[in-house]
């Protein structure tokens, strides 16, 4: 009735290599001007303290095959991976990424934009701290938002507590939330791509208004 989804599928995936071949059957699209963001998460069984080392793998296997790289530190699916969103943890592993990306840029003369895509459910201070590394550490942009762990806008209805990620038209004001507080704390030019509860055009324009650069849908194509 929400026009939501509860999705836990989490990162299951049959590796990388399996991840980079599908991408590489695809590469007519690239070539008729689509641009494709490839999304790099850890695995489930690693612990935070070694999460750097599946992101490196990862950006060193889907480098060459991406126009952006999407940093995931916000699914609600893999255990303990929103902390990762904390100040200490997330400046440290974006650190380490954006070295590997300059290397990587000089080895293959091309140097591919990462964007760091972050949750719904932060709050206020939590956005500025974030917002305040990614300017200081010059990322090259923001995806706002993840799915949400919140089940307040769906409060009752069948199905509503199960486990998850909650995407669809729960996730619009949060996610704008997110973007507007973003677009305040990083000024103007800074690329901001908006993601949750497009089911129309006007949702998509509204994206836009609150600070958006891109938007992007998924639960969206499903209902409507």
């Amino acid at each position: 009735a929400s026009h939501a989804l509860i999705n836990r599928l989490g990162f299951n995936n049959e590796g990388l290599d399996s991840f980079v071949a599908h991408v590489r059957r695809a590469h007519s699209y690239r070539a008729r001007g689509g641009i494709v963001g490839l999304n790099i998460g850890k695995n489930g069984a690693t612990p935070n303290e070694r999460a750097v080392d599946d992101y490196l793998l990862c950006l060193d296997g889907v480098y060459a095959h991406a126009d952006y790289v999407t940093i995931n530190v916000s699914s609600p699916n893999t255990k303990n991976l929103r902390a990762l969103q904390g100040d200490e943890a997330l400046d440290a592993l974006l650190s380490v990424l954006i070295a590997r990306r300059d290397e990587l840029a000089a080895q293959q003369g091309r140097r591919v934009p990462l964007f760091l895509k972050i949750a719904p459910d932060l709050d206020d201070a939590q956005v500025a701290l974030i917002a305040a590394t990614l300017k200081r550490l010059a990322l090259d942009g923001v995806i706002a938002t993840n799915t949400t762990i919140s089940r307040d806008a769906v409060k009752g209805q069948p199905h509503a507590d199960e486990a998850g990620g909650l995407s669809g038209g729960p996730v619009f004001e949060p996610s704008n939330r997110v973007i507007r507080d973003l677009r305040r704390a990083l000024g103007p030019g800074f690329p901001i791509i908006g993601v949750g509860g497009v089911l129309s055009g006007a949702d998509a324009r509204a994206k836009v208004e609150a600070g958006a650069d891109l938007v992007q849908i998924y639960t969206g194509l499903i209902y409507r």
